[in-house]
């Protein structure tokens, strides 16, 4: 029996015998399922930043450079994954993660008036080679490249907003709701990936666990941050008349 791409076969099987499906048959059916909750969180995990953002017209505290970091980041992944013909439970948050910070970022520039050429010039290039990356029209080598780069891009996308939390003493506009789920997508990706087999340049367990990890320290330093620099509030007192 085979349902979204889960062979549950096994696990009815031992249940009509009155009993508990083995581990090797579980961990794959739990895999699937979770992939797909991460896919179908990633629909809304920007939502409440953006919102959020659009509420108090306000990018206060936000690093702009850490944001545009994410696209590039999105923007490899997702190409590899869509060359190398992964499951759609593999890698589906990407796409969604993808378009979500596309927006974020064109909002962090419309509240950052007057965009300076730069920043236009750094869209247009995007706007340029993010098509023909998608596409894996590039060379093989350069793609793996680019691949094992993605750690480190999504690894320098959250330092620059780590350090501006600690120099500030303030998360400014953080969502707190985007970044726990980004910490917890991060924490079950690590078991997904491994369930799922997903082929790196080289050593899959070394290369899945490095980047899973990265995204658990990271996102959870971030979380961290902003429950410990969130200011209390402070309660109005009732006039006595």
């Amino acid at each position: 029996m085979d349902f979204l791409g889960v062979d549950l076969s096994c696990a009815f099987g031992s249940l009509r015998s009155g009993q508990i499906p083995h581990k090797d048959c579980l961990l794959p059916i739990i895999s699937k399922l979770l992939g797909y909750c991460l896919v179908a969180a990633s629909t809304t995990v920007k939502v409440p930043q953006i919102l959020k953002i659009l509420k108090h017209k306000s990018v206060r505290g936000l690093s702009t450079v850490a944001f545009e970091l994410e696209v590039v980041g999105y923007t490899i992944a997702l190409a590899y994954c869509l060359h190398k013909e992964l499951p759609f439970s593999a890698y589906g948050e990407l796409l969604f993660l993808l378009i979500q910070a596309i927006i974020l970022v064109a909002i962090i520039y419309y509240y950052s008036q007057p965009v300076g050429i730069q920043t236009w010039l750094k869209a247009l290039l995007y706007c340029a080679v993010a098509p023909t990356v998608l596409a894996g029209q590039i060379d093989p080598v350069l793609f793996e490249a680019l691949y094992a780069s993605q750690h480190a891009i999504f690894f320098f996308a959250r330092i620059p907003q780590i350090w501006a939390n600690f120099r500030n003493k303030s998360t400014g506009e953080l969502s707190f709701l985007t970044c726990l789920m980004n910490f917890g997508g991060s924490t079950v990706r690590i078991f997904t990936s491994i369930q799922e087999k997903v082929p790196t340049s080289g050593i899959l367990s070394l290369d899945v666990l490095m980047g899973s990890v990265i995204g658990v320290v990271t996102n959870g330093s971030i979380l961290s941050q902003i429950i410990i620099y969130q200011k209390p509030q402070v309660k109005k007192e009732r006039k006595v008349e």
